[in-house]
């Protein structure tokens, strides 16, 4: 009976991948108090923002929870992932309707629900990962062949990526295509069907942005943010102010300046240049450093797992949220053009928070089978 109770009951999960997300998600509080309590405390509550961020991470946690204990195969049934792809493409079609999604900036991004809002585009993010995953499964060897092997696999990433354009927002949508592509990758494709992808990816993104002429001013303010400082190159400008102030080790918690109405959206897209301002180049290489730890713990996770279904899986959600931040933090210290990609854990949006972390969970999850049992 002893025997019989050891064997059934489960592994923990991995505490290294746990402990560094908990690591970043602290860092992105008092990050995010540095950044919002200036504004917020006009409005009465100088931390409205963090206990927003901090409501956020509570139903993330029960999410996470609940995630990281139902087995991953779960995720890889057809009918599950389908649903999620068709809730996806219904959610996308609905935001870009006038009075059921919310024009911000010009962009029409959100779904908001009385005091809730969210974006379509963070839940269609994973669906694609679901979808890929279970697909590249399925296929096996097909994927060595391009026409009939990984360009099938990509329509449903591509369909995203049009409907999410739509919106516009093409950061969200690249970033899908991003990690499809790595995916496929990982899956064993060819290296010269990779750099076809590639040279069409780039072929398509070079067409996109210069067709349009806010596009092209953004392409161009990037190259030389300071010659347009009045116009497009404003807001990587004062990002890049905010780095050249924070020096080595940064002018201390709450002290940077760039936030008192200087930088737009410090809470959000660019929050890194917050970072970079309060704590100096040593807190941006830390920040830097947890990520990079945080892609090296999953990718252990994905490498591990005995199935590959899970492997595909963890490697695809740990994938999608490494390449979110590092083009987050490009954008901030103006080696990427600017998009509006919110950095993980740390820019204010509970619900993306609430969708990160349940992601995570299921990592963790994955974490518990087989060899992969590394904590």
């Amino acid at each position: 009976m002893l025997a019989i109770s050891g064997r059934r009951r489960q592994k923990p999960v991995d505490k290294t991948l746990l402990t560094i997300m908990l690591m970043l998600m602290m860092l992105g509080l008092v990050t995010l108090f540095s950044a919002t309590y200036y504004k917020a405390q006009d409005a009465g509550d100088p931390l409205s923002e963090v206990k927003k961020q901090l409501f956020g991470a509570a139903v993330g946690a029960a999410a996470m929870t609940a995630t990281a204990h139902i087995p991953y195969t779960f995720w890889g049934q057809r009918k599950v992932v389908m649903a999620g792809v068709g809730l996806s493409f219904l959610l996308l079609l609905l935001v870009v309707i006038p009075g059921i999604g919310t024009s911000i900036n010009g962009s029409r991004r959100w779904i908001t629900m009385g005091p809730l809002s969210f974006q379509p585009g963070e839940f269609a993010k994973y669906s694609a990962v679901l979808f890929m995953a279970m697909t590249l499964n399925v296929r096996g060897k097909k994927i060595l062949k391009l026409w009939t092997g990984i360009l099938p696999v990509l329509i449903v990433p591509g369909i995203m990526f049009l409907l999410i354009l739509e919106q516009p927002n093409l950061s969200t949508a690249g970033t899908i295509i991003i990690v499809s592509v790595l995916m496929v990758m990982l899956a064993g494709a060819k290296w010269r069907h990779m750099a076809l992808l590639g040279a069409g990816g780039l072929t398509v993104g070079a067409y996109y942005a210069w067709s349009a002429e806010y596009r092209r001013e953004r392409l161009l303010s990037f190259m030389d943010p300071f010659a347009k400082m009045s116009d497009e190159g404003y807001q990587l400008s004062q990002s890049l102010i905010a780095f050249g102030s924070g020096g080595l080790f940064g002018m201390g918690l709450g002290q940077g300046r760039q936030k008192y109405a200087y930088l737009p959206y410090p809470e959000s897209d660019f929050i890194f240049a917050i970072v970079g301002e309060d704590f100096g180049l040593a807190g941006c290489l830390a920040v830097i450093l947890l990520f990079v730890a945080f892609l090296a713990a999953g990718m252990r996770i994905a490498l591990h797992c005995e199935d590959r279904f899970g492997c595909l899986l963890a490697a695809g959600i740990i994938c999608m949220i490494s390449v979110q931040a590092f083009i987050n933090m490009g954008v901030v210290v103006g080696v990427l053009p600017t998009t509006g990609l919110p950095l993980p854990f740390f820019s204010a949006g509970g619900t993306s928070l609430s969708i990160t972390m349940a992601a995570v969970g299921i990592v963790l999850n994955i974490s518990r089978s087989g060899t992969n049992n590394l904590a």
